[in-house]
């Protein structure tokens, strides 16, 4: 039986992240810990603007049925609440100036207060081989967040994990990070993480 409390704080905060094109139509995934072992998720082909209670399954970590019909993220959002007791809420995003940035850069040192103080400097992570992708993602990810200890994760050519115990949170890094990386790109400023080789 879904959360209708969460299930509905989810929906709100999707849509908001549409409009500002960090879920796209097919792409991009969110989800809640309702306890151990249990998540909610959108399911797979959802469309962020329109989501509905009937968009959302909860899933167990002992997969059944249910795992048919979520999102091809799943796995990722169930290796991080397993390895990261922090998670309470996860999203995978590209956001296109962050993902557009992360293409040409090793790392966004942001210059502006918000991105600075609040974000920090971001390494950004390169999964290399994309046919394999989504094999390793669900271990490489999580890996990665808790090496680095750190809430949000900027994979080359795929866009942004993150995951906070706040909702509202979780959005506000991802709406900083992206106006961080916006900020750099129209000011035309080359930092010294530029030019390397992109294999």
């Amino acid at each position: 039986m879904l959360e209708n409390h969460l299930v509905n704080e989810l929906k709100a905060v999707s849509l908001s992240m549409f409009r500002k094109n960090f879920l796209g139509i097919f792409h991009g995934s969110i989800s809640a810990k309702i306890e151990n072992n249990i998540f909610v998720i959108n399911k797979a082909d959802s469309i962020f603007d329109e989501l509905t209670n009937d968009d959302f399954v909860e899933l167990y970590a002992n997969k059944d049925y249910r795992w048919n019909c979520a999102s091809q993220d799943s796995d990722i959002h169930l290796h991080i609440y397993n390895n990261i007791s922090e998670a309470k809420y996860i999203c995978y995003t590209m956001p296109p100036f962050t993902t557009s940035y992360a293409l040409t850069h090793e790392k966004i040192i942001p210059r502006d207060y918000f991105g600075k103080t609040i974000l920090g400097e971001k390494e950004i992570y390169n999964p290399k081989n994309f046919d394999t992708w989504y094999k390793r993602a669900h271990l490489e990810i999580y890996e990665h967040l808790k090496k680095y200890n750190t809430d949000t994760m900027i994979i080359r050519g795929y866009g942004v994990y993150a995951y906070s115990r706040d909702l509202t949170d979780l959005v506000k890094r991802i709406a900083i990070l992206e106006n961080s990386v916006k900020l750099l790109h129209y000011s035309g400023i080359n930092d010294s993480s530029r030019n390397f080789s992109l294999s």
